[in-house]
């Protein structure tokens, strides 16, 4: 099949974070963009967001947009995914859904490049490739390496989550929250049921009838999905924190043998998409404030637990907005761009 050398690409909800996140990892990897919609609400319809020097009008989506799309990057929340997705796959387009609408879908791929790039392939069934978690997507990235070494039997993992993972909005209501607290005044929670700013939220969506959130069951369902093992025992904490962009996680491995924190280092140093920052002793680990605006996931505090047998534990740090949406959406529009569009 002749490559085609540049492709219609449609970003649904263009003027968004992850969006517009989508709109400069596009520019930045100069993927090969012959046109591009920028589609999001009726209310947005005429603002102009630029691309490569030029400004484009945002449109408003609709089922009626992708016509003549090859590519359609989805970031405008799992209501509207579930609504316009199908829409667009009927009409010739490949669907990259940032949303959770269809991820645990047996027939939609649900895919990390760096993990498995082969689930692109099942994109044919439905014409739809689901997007994961964020904070899923950089625990896989540092975790399926070791998989492939020894396998995991279970994971604990406590997220530590960025306001950005929530919107815009949230960013703003840290940022004034916290300006309020300077000044000694009231700090108004209106994203979040309680005060972000000086604190931390065990919550992050929605309370389920077990007492875990919605959060942390995408965690732990998405993982064995995309590791492609089942028997894999994940539980998850997720937790809000006053931090602009980059998620932490403390992830604790019990393997089925042997993992030494020497040989995961090794293993890791050579893994794609991964950086080891690991010398506790000149106090260089990773942090939020480093990982924000870089591609990679970065990995530290790599050593052995000492309370089971085969047991590591590792601090995970990635931008959520980039490697934990927008950069992995693109990703694996570059997978598609070679042998299937």
């Amino acid at each position: 099949m002749t490559q085609k050398k540049n492709y219609t690409v449609a970003i649904a909800g263009a003027t968004g974070a992850v969006g517009s996140e989508m709109i400069k990892i596009l520019q930045e990897r100069s993927f090969p963009v012959d046109s591009i919609r920028m589609l999001a609400s009726k209310r947005s319809v005429g603002k102009k967001l630029s691309f490569r020097g030029e400004d484009v009008a945002v449109q408003e989506l609709t089922k009626d947009s992708f016509d003549g799309v090859d590519i359609a990057l989805f970031s405008a929340g799992g209501g509207r995914s579930l609504e316009f997705a199908p829409a667009a796959a009927a009409a010739g387009a490949v669907v990259i859904d940032n949303s959770s609408a269809f991820r645990m879908e047996d027939d939609i791929p649900l895919v990390v490049p760096e993990v498995n790039p082969h689930a692109v392939a099942d994109y044919t069934n439905r014409g739809i490739i689901a997007n994961p978690n964020c904070s899923t997507i950089q625990m896989v990235v540092a975790l399926k390496p070791l998989h492939d070494e020894v396998k995991i039997k279970r994971i604990v993992v406590s997220t530590y989550q960025a306001v950005s993972g929530t919107g815009a909005q949230a960013i703003t209501e840290l940022d004034e929250q916290t300006r309020a607290l300077i000044d000694g005044k009231p700090a108004a929670a209106d994203v979040y049921p309680h005060q972000i700013a000086f604190n931390c939220l065990p919550h992050i969506d929605v309370f389920t009838d077990d007492g875990y959130t919605k959060e942390e069951l995408k965690m732990v369902n998405e993982t064995r999905k995309i590791l492609e093992d089942p028997d894999i025992a994940v539980t998850a904490t997720t937790v809000r924190v006053p931090v602009y962009y980059g998620h932490s996680e403390s992830v604790n491995v019990e393997f089925h043998g042997e993992m030494s924190p020497e040989r995961a280092r090794e293993i890791l140093a050579k893994a794609p998409g991964v950086v080891v920052v690991d010398e506790p002793d000149k106090n260089r680990y990773p942090l939020a404030i480093d990982a924000a605006g870089k591609d990679d996931t970065y990995v530290g505090r790599i050593r052995r637990d000492f309370s089971i047998e085969n047991g590591l534990n590792l601090w995970v740090v990635s931008d959520n907005l980039r490697k934990g949406a927008a950069l992995n959406a693109v990703q694996i529009a570059e997978l598609l761009i070679g042998p299937y569009l």
